[in-house]
């Protein structure tokens, strides 16, 4: 039996409901227990907002391996699609009316349900598709055509789409009737999404030609290539793709640097509605692209990470708590960067305030983290939950990162590439249990080592992998122990 938990902007709507409901700071607030019992959380926050409080709700619960509705998946669907085309329902096919009667343009589906019986067919397709506590589902009807004279019912042609909608934007009618299909909804078994179509084995290779620190350089890409059609892929690498082409083709590889509000995430969830075999897939970018996430997990699964907490708001008792806690200099982290963008050292009072405050402005979390000194990093390159190239990038000259980037100005460190098995034991161990936290895709394992242990900072879904660098010791046997993959990934579905 789960328990399960409601996470709510305000309670006070909930007052009489029996269920567990609570506010998304309280929620915040649930450290790890031991012996947690299963939980699923049900998200009635608002989501609207980008790195809104509602959308980090979903994304922790996903972080602490509890079920939740709506996922960070089905948030983005609904709020990422570049067009309606993306939302767009085709009716099914056995809806009729009376003749004569109408049908209300707009309506509510609340947990799969809605008030006019006549539309529960419709309501059922729109929450299989977009499983979302609230949507507001629009009915288009162009064409109404009698099924022939002799029967008043007619046969319906049209199509429906849906936006996703917020507990407040019910009226206080609406939203007893939300609450009283909260209940009913709480009794049932969630069911998981059904797997897509599958293609042809061809292959797209995304890049971005102009994007100043790609994730493989142009001679990477080309043994990536040679690599894929050593596996029996035809590839196509590509600058531009449109969601709906991802289905022409098998698998996608994605060389761009990912990002959850950014065309890559689009087209990987694309090609995972189209059954095509997709690296990186949208877990791992969700799950890597935000370091709200990686921390609460690394916490949860015990992962040995530095000593972090997460902001919310910026007074002066946080401050205080923080300069008590982490001392100077601390890290100070938006969730979403990338590079070593969006990262930054505060070494006084009044750094943290500014530099704090900036970040509170852009995000609703903000994670701060102690600073651990070393001369470099180990990146350990992970495949399938194993461990396959090992790095140690060092600092870039007068800077305490790898990566200094001044204005249009970007300089790195040195670096050293040698074979996983001369890598120290705790160093490869927390690598594989970090990358677990994740998938089983291509990462990037970011670690720190010092005399006090092994430190892992974060786990990279779109890993550098460079003609020169990463492939330094296997050479191009790197390039085709990724494309094997696909393959392998293709053969067990049977093609």
């Amino acid at each position: 039996m789960h328990n399960t938990l409601i996470v709510v902007d305000d309670v006070a709507p909930f007052a009489s409901s029996p269920l567990h409901v609570i506010t998304f700071d309280a929620y915040l607030a649930d450290f790890p227990k031991l012996n947690e019992p299963k939980t699923r959380v049900i998200n009635l926050c608002d989501t609207s907002r980008y790195l809104s409080q509602g959308y980090y709700c979903s994304l922790l619960a996903q972080a602490r391996n509890h079920l939740v509705l709506p996922t960070v998946k089905t948030i983005n669907d609904l709020r990422l699609a570049e067009s309606g085309e993306s939302r767009r329902l085709s009716l099914p096919a056995n809806l009729k009316i009376e003749a004569g009667e109408t049908l209300p343009q707009s309506f509510f589906v609340l947990f799969g349900e809605t008030e006019d019986q006549r539309l529960s067919v419709l309501a059922r397709k729109a929450f299989d598709a977009f499983p979302f506590p609230v949507l507001s589902v629009t009915l288009h009807l162009p064409d109404v055509a009698a099924a022939d004279d002799s029967s008043r019912v007619r046969q319906v042609n049209g199509f429906l789409t849906c936006e996703a909608a917020g507990f407040a934007d019910l009226e206080e009618e609406g939203q007893a009737r939300c609450i009283a299909s909260l209940e009913s909804y709480t009794q049932r078994q969630w069911r998981q999404s059904r797997q897509g179509k599958q293609m042809r084995w061809d292959m797209a290779i995304l890049v971005d030609p102009d994007e100043s620190t790609p994730p493989s350089n142009a001679k990477a890409i080309k043994y990536f290539v040679k690599a894929a059609e050593k596996c029996g892929f035809q590839v196509d690498v590509v600058s531009e793709l449109s969601e709906q082409e991802v289905g022409h083709y098998d698998a996608l590889f994605i060389r761009e640097t990912t990002a959850i509000d950014h065309r890559t995430y689009r087209l990987s969830r694309a090609a995972e509605r189209e059954g095509v075999v997709v690296m990186d897939d949208t877990q791992s970018i969700l799950r890597c692209c935000n370091k709200v996430y990686l921390q609460d997990a690394f916490t949860y699964q015990q992962v040995p990470a530095p000593k972090a907490r997460f902001v919310s708001s910026l007074d002066a008792k946080t401050c205080d708590e923080l300069e008590k806690t982490f001392g100077y200099p601390m890290v100070l982290k938006l969730p979403e960067s990338a590079f070593s963008r969006g990262v930054t050292k505060a070494e006084n009072r009044k750094a943290l305030e500014q530099k704090l405050g900036d970040m509170l402005a852009a995000s609703a979390l903000v994670l701060v983290q102690e600073y651990i000194y070393t001369e470099y990093d180990w990146r350990i390159g992970m495949l399938g939950g194993k461990p396959i190239y090992a790095c140690q990038y060092f600092m870039a000259r007068n800077h305490w990162q790898i990566y200094n980037h001044k204005g249009d100005r970007f300089s790195s460190g040195g670096f050293t590439t040698m074979p996983t098995f001369e890598v120290p034991k705790p160093v490869l161990q927390a690598a594989v249990k970090a990358a677990k936290v994740v998938g089983d895709g291509l990462y990037g394992v970011d670690l720190k080592q010092t005399e006090k242990g092994v430190f892992v900072i974060e786990v990279n879904d779109n890993p550098s992998i460079d003609a020169g660098v990463e492939d330094k010791y296997l050479g191009k046997t790197l390039y085709e122990q990724v494309m094997q993959s696909f393959a392998d990934k293709l053969e067990q579905r049977g093609r």
